[in-house]
């Protein structure tokens, strides 16, 4: 009996060892916001739930675009797991030698991702990202107040001067300037980006303000009628308000693909394993598209999807829309660095040039100036 007693108090103890330690191991994620299943309006919290399954812990944070998450990443004091970036900053930070090669032997099921979301160029052998979300660019309106066609050029209408936002961050807004212009969104030209720039100068009084989330506010209370953003938050916002419209421009558009990866400095890289399979379940990838309202590139996700959203124009394009689609690349480093450039002088309404017209202005004052002070000296000298 006593021996009995020692081997079932030994096996508790192991099983609530084992218990404690599940319990105090966690994970970092960094993802876009407005991205997951949370919880909200009667979904399903998803990183809860994964909690509850595996007593992994995820710590959970957002950012706005993809430079701020380089940036975070590149600075070394970041120490995430999981990251969840687009295709052309995926393949910089493969460029950088900062993803780690994923074990797939651990995402079981990966065998859920349609074959065109494999072998794309930013991760042409698939060994360091496993594809999460998918959608397009196009253009939020207010109904109420625009009513003519919607295209590109509607952003540069002066008639909707301080009531235009656009995003706030160089990649999106350089390919809408570039999209107009019909330009390739990848081009290595220049010149062509200095076009792209001016253009975007020439639009800036007519910006209310350089957006990410806060579109979803500004446009809800009709602050703003006309902004560019990502598909995928078409159906909150129209059903937060009606009014709302949205289009996806017929001159072409970006299409980009949100992917899971694992920095190559992470400390629990089987766990963050662990994380992207729980993601790519078949319930919890429908969970997080229903939630969000991007498109996704899980087979039985799709396939549990509503006819009406299937279908939807907005959500899952048609083939013409999706022929005339770009989607972003790595770009060499030199034009990133012209591209930064460029921006901030976007965002300063075109400083370049006001700081020349600035400097000339500033010597002929000076001349005038020293003119004048030599003239009163020398007639002081006669008196």
């Amino acid at each position: 009996m006593k021996k009995f007693l020692l081997v079932f108090i030994f096996i508790f103890l192991n099983i609530f060892s084992f218990n404690c330690t599940a319990s105090n191991e966690s994970i970092n994620v960094y993802s876009w916001g407005e991205f997951i299943s949370n919880g909200a309006d009667k979904s399903v919290n998803v990183n809860t739930k994964f909690t509850e399954e595996t007593g992994i812990k995820v710590n959970y944070k957002t950012f706005q675009n993809n430079e701020e998450l380089f940036a975070k990443i590149s600075g070394g004091g970041a120490d995430y797991d999981v990251i969840i970036p687009s295709d052309y900053m995926i393949s910089r930070l493969i460029e950088k030698n900062m993803l780690a090669k994923i074990n797939f032997e651990n995402i079981p099921n990966y065998k859920f991702i349609l074959p065109q979301f494999k072998n794309l160029n930013f991760d042409p052998k698939n060994e360091y990202s496993v594809p999460y979300m998918w959608g397009v660019i196009g253009i939020f309106y207010n109904k109420n107040e625009v009513k003519e066609k919607i295209n590109w050029d509607i952003l540069w209408n002066e008639k909707y001067k301080n009531k235009i936002l656009m995003f706030d961050n160089a990649r999106d807004s350089f390919a809408i300037s570039l999209l107009r212009m019909g330009e390739s969104i990848n081009t290595t030209d220049k010149n062509i980006w200095r076009k792209a720039a001016d253009e975007l100068i020439i639009q800036k009084p007519l910006v209310q303000a350089y957006v990410m989330d806060q579109i979803f506010d500004k446009m809800d209370n009709a602050e703003a009628v006309l902004a560019p953003y990502y598909a995928g938050d078409a159906a909150a916002m129209i059903k937060s308000n009606p009014n709302i419209g949205f289009v996806i421009p017929e001159e072409g558009t970006n299409r980009f693909i949100d992917s899971m990866c694992i920095p190559k400095n992470s400390k629990n890289k089987e766990l963050a394993e662990k994380y992207i399979n729980f993601m790519c379940r078949t319930d919890i990838a429908l969970a997080n598209v229903k939630k969000t309202g991007y498109s996704t590139p899980h087979s039985d996700a799709y396939n549990l999807l509503d006819d009406e959203i299937k279908s939807s124009p907005i959500f899952y394009p048609d083939k013409n829309i999706i022929e005339k689609s770009q989607i972003f690349i790595n770009l060499p480093e030199d034009i990133n660095k012209y591209i930064d450039e460029l921006w901030v002088e976007v965002k300063s309404g075109g400083t370049s040039e006001n700081s020349w017209f600035l400097f000339v202005f500033l010597v002929c004052f000076g001349i005038i100036y020293l003119s004048i002070f030599l003239y009163k000296k020398k007639k002081i000298k006669k008196n």
